[in-house]
């Protein structure tokens, strides 16, 4: 294998949801290659077929689309190295199952899993290796003939790593430095199954990140403990010159306490864990996704980066380009990174803050077709521009910006005991006579003109000005006010300001 260029690899098995850690993973792994200048790969390691869900599959490619970015290879856009599923890879591994038994580098074994079971019973932390093999009922202990006739015959078998022990295995992590693991604390794990035809993750892994030609291995700290085996298994079968280089993640830790984050910290505190909304095929549990509570693609992916990893700076906004140019793994943390969901709302806020009117206007409209208002782009455009630095979501800005749409049918009773006052009706309908007569209803105008008129006749501008609000919204809340009427028009401020003083004591 010559490494010409970087290549990573993002292999998740389609079992079910992708975890919000997957995408950090797949996330660094992407501004790493491209900051390489190297392709980024989609694998999809489904040799497990026992825990294969339905829709799993798909659902991780939705991902990826939500979240712009975009795979160099990948089992929906093919390449060079494929097939990018493992189950159609079958013949591919059995090639490598014959040659590491060909060496004497692995072992066939018979032992039922009744056997196996009755074995961890009978001896305390059992482990299937040199120290137990000879024991066990496989290829080193039983006759050739009887193998083969076992083989025959159809008799289930399993194919076994031999691990030597007393052997120093270097792990050289480009995040955790050297690592030295003793060969004696391995057990012979299985690589392959004949049950199915298909070899487990490790032997799949190895053979495919060498066949795809990976230069580097950027996963999940909880992969570490098989790093070990893995390199076991590129010396076994002579591969140690093209062994890609290591990097394992810190993981996404709890908000509060220890461990790693899962699914029920989000249930519990009350934010999703999954990029997308995910429907368990075989309950119906339905768990909630970034996208459909309101998040943008962007300030995901600018909140996912900075959990575990610092470009040095305070700076915190950061486009993708800008994360590509400034991304290195040497300036990845080694501990866990807590994982704080109003920090991500933090981010989601100044994504929309940075949207342009047009462009928020444009997410917001099928929500107003969803309830029945027929509202037009500019006016639309007018109106989130005023409210957006009050909402964290997309779903918010209803909340916020409804009175635009809707004239109020109720007020707000407190604001109503407060703010409408026994020569209030007399003031509002002063003050639609000064409306009606306005020609330029631009709000720098009507503030002009409005203040004017207060001033000459002596009157209490927050009594007005408060009153005028309570008409126009419903309630004491929202941007300043000649703006809102500026964005309803005259006709509309002068109808709200007729029902107020028809509706209200």
């Amino acid at each position: 294998m010559m490494h010409h260029k970087t290549r990573v690899r993002f292999a998740p098995s389609p079992t079910g949801a992708l975890h919000i850690g997957g995408v950090r993973t797949a996330l660094y792994n992407y501004l790493f290659a491209k900051q390489q200048g190297g392709d980024f790969i989609l694998r999809i390691e489904d040799t497990d077929s026992s825990r294969f869900v339905p829709g799993a599959e798909e659902y991780i490619r939705e991902t990826f689309d939500w979240l712009r970015i975009p795979f160099d290879e990948s089992p929906a856009k093919g390449g060079d190295y494929g097939p990018y599923k493992q189950s159609q890879r079958k013949d591919i591994y059995k090639q490598y199952v014959r040659s590491l038994l060909d060496k004497g580098a692995a072992y066939i074994a018979f032992d039922t899993p009744e056997e196996l079971e009755s074995k961890r019973a009978e001896t305390a932390n059992f482990q299937y290796d040199a120290s137990t093999r000879g024991k066990m009922r496989n290829s080193l202990t039983l006759p050739e003939e009887e193998v083969q006739a076992l083989i025959k015959s159809g008799t289930q078998y399993v194919v076994r790593i031999k691990i030597d022990p007393g052997r120093e295995i270097i792990v050289d992590d480009m995040i955790r430095g050297r690592v030295v693991v003793n060969s004696s604390v391995l057990d012979d794990k299985v690589i392959y199954k004949s049950a199915d035809g298909l070899p487990t993750y490790h032997l799949a892994n190895v053979a495919d990140d060498h066949l795809m030609e990976i230069t580097h291995v950027i996963r999940g700290e909880e992969w570490l403990p098989s790093a070990p085996l893995h390199v076991w298994l590129y010396k076994s079968l002579g591969w140690e010159e093209d062994m890609p280089q290591f990097a394992h993640l810190p993981l996404l830790l709890k908000p509060e306490g220890n461990g790693k984050l899962s699914k029920r910290d989000g249930d519990r505190l009350g934010f999703p864990v999954f990029p997308l909304q995910w429907t368990d095929p075989k309950t119906g549990e339905v768990s909630p996704g970034y996208r459909e509570s309101g998040y943008l693609p962007e300030a995901v992916v600018n909140f996912l980066a900075l959990l575990g990893w610092n470009p040095g700076t305070e700076r915190e906004i950061f486009g993708i380009e800008e994360l590509i140019t400034l991304f290195s793994i040497d300036k990845v943390s080694k501990s866990g990174a807590k994982f704080d969901a109003e920090k991500a709302k933090w981010f989601n806020h100044k994504y929309i803050l940075q949207m342009s009117d047009h462009d928020l206007a444009a997410l917001f409209i099928p929500v107003l077709q969803e309830k029945g208002i027929p509202a037009s782009l500019e006016k639309t455009e007018k109106a989130v521009g005023l409210i957006k630095e009050r909402v964290h979501f997309i779903g918010e800005l209803w909340e916020q910006s409804s009175f635009f749409f809707v004239a109020p049918t109720v007020y707000d009773e407190q604001t109503v005991r407060k703010r409408w006052k026994t020569e209030t009706p007399e003031q509002m309908r002063q003050l639609i006579a000064l409306i009606a007569g306005m020609d330029d209803f631009s709000a720098e105008n009507q503030e002009k003109t409005v203040m004017d008129w207060i001033q000459r006749n002596q009157l209490h501008t927050g009594n007005v000005m408060n009153a005028f609000r309570l008409a126009i919204v419903g309630a004491g809340k929202g941007p300043h006010m000649f703006d809102i009427t500026g964005v309803i028009g005259k006709e509309e401020t002068l109808h709200r300001l007729e029902r107020a003083i028809s509706t209200l004591p």
